[in-house]
């Protein structure tokens, strides 16, 4: 979802027209709507979409394809161009992207960052010309900018006298989010402009506005270093790009190797009036911008589809992902004459790519046992490439979705990397089902170890609670205590466990403790020094924290951040070990559902592992005390930080809020109990003082640490 600079135009009006009865094509089925059936369906679609760019724009997390995005926005679309009586000011066929979030302060766009408009075909490209054209009163082919549609977060840096002052999200178009301190983590991101071409004058005033994205083999690794530590991973660089950016932390999005790409400006001063597109990338190229190597003009609609055909062509080698095309009127004078109409210029327009699918057959289901005991369905498919990658296997995930596809083995499906990542089937062929197609059916033993499988009340997924009996659960939980976000021992991955298991030389987390060298060194491939080396590792690991011990012991629903809340409460592995569900229930952001799974990881044999693991010589460290109050003056109280403070950094100041039992926020409310004031403070003052919520400076801060340590 790209956006493109110039001027916002106001949005539409509606007004009441006379009853309708309305006749509306969808594929090959004709469904007539009353005036009143027509306005719901207007207004659903309005709600989904809402909620679609919600998820997309604030939060990172698509909820559906571009494919069906876009599908459900051209349904409004058409629909309110057959009825503009539909058309309200609140629609998404009016507005762009979404509100920024509420975490970050906000920065208005001096000249708004709009939207493109789609296209999908080449009938559309062809009609695209062919109105310019006319809006032109000419009949020679357009020469225009052709750029890949870059899949990233468009951005807007404003320069002032050659200097960054700020930079800013697109948000909806009007008002971005304040992410410059992220911003200029970014490398190829000048925080000064110096010209490589000297006629070229820096001007006083120069917003930059782009692409932020994440390099494909940047994403790679990222999700590659989250599955060795069994964390979410990110579905597509986007995402990934999007997520990065908007850290409220900026030494995060320091270490995520992102890219600005460059694409249009916003305000300028005098001295920097280009005539083509064309000039002025090249112009903002010699400021050292970085701008896609990809960019060409291109000679009528013609030219343009040539265009397309090659870029998509080499899509998959791209050191970065796009999803289309955009093409650009390549004259400004054109441009200017040519104007805008609703959300979108009428000299410029998005060529999507087709969602990157394949058919293939679906032979076969296995059913995979998971850390948890969790049963999940993995569909075994013929091997077909889709996007430049050989899928042969696709999560089903459970029952449901099974039965909401409807499928058979045996079926043709279609299949689509979700994100260009993750394999998943989008539905099933039925009239291609062979006559010899079988149903799906769910197994009633577990798979690994033969026990009866379960369903408790409510969940729709079935378990195997045989816990360590399981061979499948038990390489898994291991696998899991031992990665790098729990007891991290180096050097022991999978294959090593299996052997172990096999030889039956480990059964539980604690027999890796009882492990020498003389039951290494007869495994497959590991010698002396091999088994040496491991021994060494897995001694290393004899002394851990109590976040990381506990995270260790994989209990359904507890993660890294739960396990850190629990230590901070309980302080040692005795206090947690003997918890109720009333003092669970105390631990912040800990509900009913995390409280039921430790009290019955606390209540079943797995307990018996923690304590098996003290005796086999783990020293758990309690939480450290240094810094912890026994009154603990400010607990349940929750902090907003807001400006640069003198004697703190960030995070320090946060350090120093929470050792009193604090919370430290980054959105003012009415529950919070007061904002601590630095230099240059954003809108969270403002917000601080219309919610009525204490405002300290500095030194109220210092003068309330001083005072708790006396």
């Amino acid at each position: 979802m790209s956006a493109l600079d110039g001027y916002l135009p106001p949005n539409m009006g509606g007004h009441a027209g006379p009853p309708l009865r309305i006749s509306i094509n969808q594929g090959s089925v004709v469904t007539t709507m009353s005036s009143e059936n027509l306005i719901h369906h207007a207004q659903a679609l309005r709600e989904q979409l809402k909620k679609y760019n919600q998820f997309y724009h604030e939060k990172d997390q698509p909820l559906v394809s571009d494919l069906v995005y876009d599908a459900l926005f051209k349904e409004l679309v058409d629909l309110e161009k057959k009825h503009p009586d539909l058309i309200i000011p609140d629609s998404p066929t009016q507005k762009i992207g979404s509100a920024p979030a509420l975490e970050f302060s906000k920065i208005t766009h001096r000249i708004p960052m709009l939207s493109l408009g789609n296209a999908f075909s080449s009938e559309e490209i062809f009609s695209f010309e062919k109105r310019i054209q006319e809006r032109l009163e000419i009949s020679e082919p357009i020469l225009f900018h052709a750029e890949p549609k870059l899949d990233g977060l468009a951005v807007s840096l404003r320069y002032e006298a050659g200097k960054l002052i700020s930079a800013a999200t697109r948000g909806d178009g009007a008002v971005g989010e304040d992410i410059t301190e992220n911003a200029k983590q970014i490398k190829n991101i000048p925080h000064r402009l110096i010209s490589k071409n000297p006629d070229l004058i820096i001007p006083k005033i120069l917003e930059v506005r782009g692409e932020v994205i994440m390099p494909v083999a940047v994403f790679r690794q990222l999700n590659q270093e989250a599955l060795e530590r069994e964390d979410k991973i990110f579905a597509n660089p986007r995402n990934a790009a999007a997520g990065s950016l908007r850290q409220l932390d900026p030494k995060i999005t320091a270490s995520r190797n992102l890219m600005f790409l460059v694409y249009s400006v916003g305000e300028v001063s005098e001295n920097f009036s280009p005539e083509t597109q064309e000039a002025l990338m090249k112009k903002l190229k010699d400021l050292g911008f970085g701008l896609s190597e990809f960019c060409a003009t291109a000679l009528g609609s013609q030219g343009c589809l040539n265009y397309f055909e090659d870029l998509k062509n080499q899509r998959d080698s791209l050191p970065y992902e796009i999803d289309g095309v955009v093409y650009k009127v390549n004259l400004f004078s054109w441009q200017e004459k040519l104007g805008f109409i609703s959300r979108a210029p009428r000299f410029a327009i998005a060529h999507k790519f087709p969602a990157v699918e394949a058919e293939t057959l679906l032979e076969s289901v296995d059913f995979q046992v998971g850390r948890t005991g969790v049963i999940t369905p993995v569909a075994r498919l013929l091997p077909v490439l889709v996007g430049g990658v050989r899928v042969s296997n696709a999560t089903l995930h459970n029952r449901d979705e099974i039965e909401r596809l409807g499928l058979m083995i045996g079926d043709s499906v279609i299949i689509r990397r979700a994100g260009d990542v993750i394999p998943e089937i989008v539905r099933g062929i039925p009239e291609k089902r062979p006559e010899n197609a079988q149903s799906i059916h769910e197994p009633i033993d577990c798979p690994s170890c033969g026990n009866l499988l379960q369903r408790e009340s409510g969940e729709v997924a079935l378990r195997c609670l045989n816990g360590l009996n399981c061979p499948d659960q038990q390489l898994e939980m291991l696998w899991h205590f031992c990665s790098r976000q729990a007891i991290n021992i180096d050097g022991l991955g999978r294959k090593i466990l299996g052997l172990l298991i096999s030889q039956n030389l480990i059964k539980t987390p604690a027999d890796l403790y009882r492990l020498n060298i003389q039951n290494l060194i007869n495994l497959d491939r590991m010698g002396e020094k091999s088994a040496q080396n491991l021994i060494n590792s897995i001694n290393q690991t004899r002394e851990i924290k109590l976040s990381k011990f506990i995270y260790a012991l994989g209990i359904p629903n507890v993660g890294v951040s739960t396990s850190q809340a629990f230590a901070k409460f309980f302080k040692t592995l005795e206090n947690f070990l003997a918890a109720k569900p009333e003092d669970l229930l105390k631990v912040e952001d800990v509900g009913p559902c995390v409280t039921d799974s430790v009290m019955k990881f606390l209540n079943s044999d797995l307990k018996n592992m923690a304590i098996d693991l003290i005796q086999a010589g783990v020293l758990v460290q309690a939480e450290k005390t240094e810094n912890i109050h026994t009154n603990l003056p400010l607990l349940g109280k929750t902090f907003v930080i807001t400006g640069t403070l003198k004697n703190f950094s960030r995070d320090s100041a946060k350090e120093s809020l929470e050792s009193l039992g604090a919370k430290v926020s980054g959105s003012v409310s009415q529950k919070t109990y007061a904002v601590i004031v630095g230099e240059e403070p954003g809108s969270k003052l403002e917000k601080a003082k219309s919610c009525g919520v204490p405002i300290w400076l500095e030194k109220d801060l210092l003068s309330l640490l001083a005072s708790s340590t006396t």
